[in-house]
Formats: C-alpha cells, sequence, structure tokens
C-alpha cells in the first residue's frame, strides 16, 4: 500500500513537471525567439538559420528553468494534497514524515542526474550546434538591409552605402572592403543589383570606379561591369565558440592540458570551434569558473526537494498554513537565486571556493535537522 501512495505522489509531480516545464519553457523561447529575430536578420541571414537557431535554444531555456520547475512541482503537489485531505492516506498508512521526506530527497536525484546532463552535455552542444549555423550560413537577406542614404557594416570587412534604392536596384553606390590590415577597397558605381548564381550571391555593379588602396599607395580604374561574391564575406555575427558553447570535455582538457594532448586539442579547436585555449591565468579562471558553474547548480537540486517537502509539518487546520506556504515558496525562490549568484563569486583561493561549492550541503543537512526535530520521529 504504502508504495502505491508513493507512486501516486510522485507520478502526479512528475507529470505536472513535464507539462509545466513544457509550457514555461515554450513560452520563454517565443519571448526569446522575437529578440533572436532582431539578431539573425539584422546580419542578413535566412528565416530557416533563425529558427534553427531559435530551436537549439531550447535546452538551454529548459536547463535553466528546471530547479525551479521542480521545487514548484513538489511545492504544487504537496499543496494539491493538503487540500484535498489527501495527505491524510500517508500518516493513518503508518508512513512517517521523516520517511516522506526521504523518499522526495531519493527522487530528487534523478532530476539532479536530468539537471547534471543538461548542464555538462546536451546545452554545450545545441549551443555550439546554433552558434555553427551562424558561422556556417550565407548572407541571404543583404538587400533587404541596405537602406538608402545609410551606411551598413553589417557584412565581415564590407562598408556599403546607396544613395537611392527601387526593388533589388540601387543607386549611387559607394562600397569600401577592407580586405586587409594595410589593404582596402573603394568602389563606387551608379548602379548596381543583387543576382544569385548556384546559390552564390552576387552584387552586380555598373558604370563605376574602383580605388585601391595598399601600403598608403592609390591607384584607379574605371569598369563598365563588375561584380563581388558575396558567398566569401561573413556576417558581424559572433562566429567564436562562447565558453558556454565548448564541450566540457574540451574545457576540462583546456585547463588541465598535457603537452601530449595540447596540439591535436588546440588545432581542432582552432578549426571547428574557431576558439583557442590560451595559457594564461586569467583565460584559466574564465574556463574553470565555467567548469564550476555546470558541476555547481545541480548540486541544489536535493536541497530544493528538501525545502518543498517542509510543507508537511503543518496541516491546513493550521492558522499560519497560509504565510507558512509562502515563506516556503520564497525560501525556494531564495535558494535558486543564491544558486545563481554564487556561481559569479567563484574564485580560484580555494578557501573560498570551498565555502561556495559547501553551502548547499551545508542549508541541506541545517534544514535537515531543524525537520527532524519538528517531530517525534518514533511516533511520526
Amino acid at each position: 500500500m504504502k508504495k502505491i501512495i508513493f507512486k501516486n505522489f510522485l507520478g502526479e509531480t512528475t507529470h505536472f513537471f513535464i507539462l509545466s516545464s513544457f509550457a514555461v519553457t515554450i513560452i520563454v523561447w517565443v519571448i526569446q525567439a522575437v529578440n533572436y529575430l532582431e539578431f539573425v536578420t539584422e546580419d542578413g541571414h535566412s528565416f530557416k538559420i533563425y529558427f534553427l537557431y531559435t530551436i537549439y535554444s531550447l535546452p538551454k531555456i529548459f536547463n535553466k528553468l528546471l530547479p525551479f520547475m521542480f521545487f514548484f512541482s513538489i511545492f504544487f503537489t504537496l499543496i494539491k494534497y493538503e487540500e484535498q485531505n489527501q495527505t491524510l492516506i500517508f500518516w493513518t498508512n503508518g508512513i512517517k514524515k521523516i520517511t516522506f521526506i526521504n523518499v522526495i530527497i531519493k527522487y530528487s536525484l534523478l532530476f539532479l542526474i536530468l539537471n547534471f546532463l543538461f548542464s555538462l552535455l546536451i546545452v554545450p552542444f545545441s549551443q555550439d550546434k546554433a552558434r555553427s549555423y551562424i558561422r556556417d550560413s550565407n548572407i541571404d537577406y543583404l538587400p533587404l538591409l541596405i537602406k538608402p542614404k545609410k551606411f551598413i557594416d553589417t557584412v565581415q570587412q564590407l562598408t556599403i552605402y546607396a544613395d537611392d534604392k527601387n526593388d533589388n536596384v540601387f543607386k549611387n553606390i559607394i562600397i569600401k572592403d577592407a580586405f586587409a590590415k594595410s589593404k582596402s577597397k573603394i568602389i563606387y558605381a551608379k548602379r548596381g543589383y543583387f543576382s544569385s548564381k548556384e546559390d552564390n550571391n552576387f552584387l552586380i555593379l555598373t558604370n563605376g570606379r574602383i580605388l585601391n588602396i595598399s601600403d598608403g599607395k592609390t591607384n584607379s580604374f574605371d569598369f563598365d561591369k563588375t561584380q563581388i561574391n558575396l558567398s566569401k564575406y561573413t556576417s558581424k555575427s559572433t562566429k567564436t565558440a562562447k565558453l558556454q558553447e565548448v564541450d566540457t570535455l574540451k574545457l576540462y582538457n583546456c585547463l588541465f592540458r598535457t603537452e601530449m594532448s595540447m596540439p591535436s586539442f588546440e588545432e581542432d579547436l582552432a578549426d571547428k570551434f574557431k576558439f583557442k585555449c590560451f595559457d594564461n591565468t586569467k583565460y584559466k579562471n574564465k574556463i574553470s569558473q565555467e567548469l564550476f558553474s555546470r558541476i555547481f547548480k545541480p548540486i541544489y537540486i536535493p536541497l530544493l526537494a528538501l525545502i518543498g517537502g517542509l510543507l508537511i509539518i503543518k496541516s491546513k487546520n493550521s492558522i499560519s498554513f497560509t504565510n507558512f506556504k509562502f515563506k516556503i515558496f520564497v525560501m525556494g525562490v531564495v535558494v535558486i537565486s543564491l544558486s545563481e549568484i554564487s556561481t559569479k563569486f567563484y574564485s580560484i583561493n580555494f578557501n573560498e571556493t570551498a565555502l561556495i561549492f559547501l553551502m548547499p550541503f551545508i542549508l541541506f543537512f541545517l534544514i535537515y535537522y531543524y525537520f527532524t526535530k519538528q517531530f517525534d520521529l518514533k511516533t511520526k
């Protein structure tokens, strides 16, 4: 009977977690997608790239929400059971309250593992995948970005200006191509238009002049017609993988690399991830902080389960039950905020880092001790 009771409770909690997490994740995703639309399309990328970029942001959103949604699922289910007098079923069937709390803590370990999987593996992979679509895509919507009498520098190395625009035709175009540190090219054309051939985008220019600048020296020549292959240019979107997007194992290797593993590792990162493992203290501190964040945040999951379980201390018949519910909810939110904020104070100082790392364990045992003192465990 006890197994059936726990199975029903944990089943309802899991069901609520899945539905609520899905709903909230989608809502947050839609809100962020609006911001991503401006980010991606302003850089001249297609709707397909925008859609794929936003889809791969879903794991990150879910992982961010997971601790709160887990806590809220336990909180909501326990209140529902209390309001419907279903918690009496636990106690009348001889289930001790400490036993109930222990079951919730064991149950939380599943979400601890889930949080670890997302933090260490799934989120870095999905974030890098999203970045790869920006990194490898062509500039598809550049014609739409060019506005009359405005300088457009969306494209890496290129600055484009047009006096007038009529559909796909531009008049009095000025283009600066800074293709090297001490070399650049300025192009003026009376007329220009965009054309596509075999998946390549071209800017066709007519009746103009090209001015080449190299090491302070200039030369120029006129042309009747010329073209610029835009496919060889990229947008100014951030293409270098951020630390949050780099594989956990690669970050670990960068932090604790050996001379044997270093060459292949750097070559792989430089080519595939556009990310270089710099051998300096400041950079390694950032990597340490990122790794610490991925490992540290999931540790708070059992603590959140324990805080949610504190609701069984009082029944709905208690005068202060409403205030008690509010305090428990605020406590959960504060602990979640603490898990986010504490990683910002990560330090290379061992004592400070150890204190931050031990904080959730200290809070867990203090609250657990407080709980055991609320009841005579032999009779409850």
